[in-house]
């Protein structure tokens, strides 16, 4: 019966994707961070629904009659996007040993990037923005409910040692996405009219906590912290905001389970530490890659298959040595896989997207007392400054979340400064507004335009 539902649901969709690309983008997301197709037990569950529906909205985006159609938004961050698929493109081509595996990896990796840059060529304004970001938020809230509920109901003692697929298959990955998505269920849930939709959705966070701490993965509690301290520092009370969060946390300490606690304590002991110690291991060999070859590193995707031939205390194990032998490090892996081009555009990517929304800020915040847009760039903020601490300990330089969350920034910020000139949506300071009347009448004030991404 799941497996008909999901194939009904998918396939009846499919001609309003072809209609209107933007719906073909939310249920891709669905389908993506949900991952629907996989709570089915049959044969729905390997059907390319995903593909299906790519290849139907992008048919029906290509055939639709719009004047200003474009493939993405002409911002400096896409064109990064753009470059960074040409720079990895080039490092896989440039390395040793090339197989058919590896352009595989490739394609699914220019796909992600493709994504990223469609979400800013459909989502156009401010009512389109705020549906991907409640069905990216709802994906993740329906995880945290539901293992959230199931911590509960076991006290506690409950251990996810596998995400459930995708870009989250990995425990520690399944942890660095909700922490992602804690920021967003927040401030969607504070900012919702709706009595009971504001009370599910803040109901929500403490569950995908919960699923959190369940993961056992450190590198989630670390970037989860950081989340909240940005959240925290980011309120309109910055000392009501410390305050809740040292309650959250000694709540936290209280209710968790040894198990986690005693997980977390060994954040201490990173040079004895197994796990910790493979981490600062990995950093060495990734080191030696990058001195070796600076400029296209090993290639894409290959760093544990040239591991042994870095590492200067490898044995005559097999080619990959015992366990798993990835960089355990964002930054490094991209650095050590794809050369320090490639390094550099991604550390572009990531301090532009701060940049623009601190600037974005601080442009609303002498306009606005409180504005959706102080809230959003808030939201984003934290939800980057999880990733960039999350990622230090992970392998994820390739993230999906990552990539659609810079392109969702850079349709937020073009959104919100459009909306900025329109004053009669969005009424200023009486301060302000007495500014931008001098400026009119010397000739310099700014003129007005419909909120529209691509007019």
């Amino acid at each position: 019966m799941r497996d008909l539902l999901v194939a009904g649901f998918v396939i009846l969709s499919l001609p309003a994707c072809f209609r209107r690309p933007f719906i073909g983008l939310l249920l891709f997301t669905l389908l993506a961070y949900m991952r629907v197709q996989d709570l089915t037990w049959g044969w729905a569950r390997y059907e390319r629904w995903s593909f299906y529906v790519a290849i139907v909205t992008l048919a029906g985006f290509v055939f639709a009659k719009q004047e200003d159609k474009r493939l993405f938004l002409p911002d400096m961050r896409s064109w990064i996007m753009v470059g960074l698929m040409a720079v990895v493109g080039v490092s896989l081509l440039a390395s040793d040993n090339l197989r058919a595996g590896d352009f595989e990896n490739y394609t699914e990796y220019c796909k992600i990037i493709g994504v990223a840059l469609f979400t800013t060529a459909v989502v156009r304004t401010r009512d389109h923005l705020r549906l991907l970001i409640w069905v990216i938020a709802l994906s993740f809230g329906f995880f945290g409910a539901k293992n959230g509920a199931n911590f509960i109901a076991h006290a506690g003692n409950m251990f996810i040692n596998q995400g459930p697929g995708g870009m989250m298959a990995d425990n520690n990955d399944f942890a660095l996405a909700l922490a992602m998505a804690v920021p967003l269920l927040m401030h969607l849930g504070l900012s919702d009219r709706r009595d009971i939709v504001r009370r599910v959705t803040l109901a929500l966070v403490p569950l995908t906590i919960f699923t959190i701490i369940a993961t056992h993965s450190r590198g989630g509690f670390l970037a989860l912290g950081v989340g909240l301290m940005v959240l925290a520092w980011r309120s309109r009370n910055r000392f009501a905001g410390f305050a809740v969060l040292i309650l959250m946390v000694v709540a936290g300490f209280l209710a968790a389970p040894q198990s986690y606690i005693k997980r977390i304590s060994t954040i201490r002991d990173y040079q004895t530490e197994g796990s910790a110690k493979g981490r600062l291991d990995a950093w060495k060999v990734a080191g030696n890659m990058i001195a070796e070859r600076p400029m296209l590193g090993v290639g894409f995707e290959k760093f544990q298959q040239n591991y042994r031939r870095f590492d200067p205390n490898a044995t005559d194990e097999s080619e990959s040595g015992p366990g798993t032998r990835v960089a355990h490090n964002s930054y490094l892996q991209i650095w050590a896989e794809c050369g320090t081009v490639a390094f550099l555009l991604y550390m572009v990517l990531i301090a532009w997207s701060f940049f623009d929304l601190w600037r974005l800020r601080r442009e609303a915040e002498r306009r606005y007392h409180s504005s959706w847009i102080l809230s959003y760039a808030t939201m984003f903020e934290a939800s980057m400054a999880v990733f960039v601490v999350g990622s230090f300990f992970l392998n994820r330089a390739h993230f999906d979340l990552f990539y659609h969350f810079v392109a969702v920034i850079l349709v937020f910020t073009t959104l919100a400064r459009r909306a900025m000139r329109d004053e009669t949506l969005y009424p200023l300071r009486s301060t302000e507004r007495a500014r931008l009347a001098l400026e009119r009448r010397r000739g310099f004030a700014p003129s007005t335009r419909t909120v529209t991404v691509g007019t």
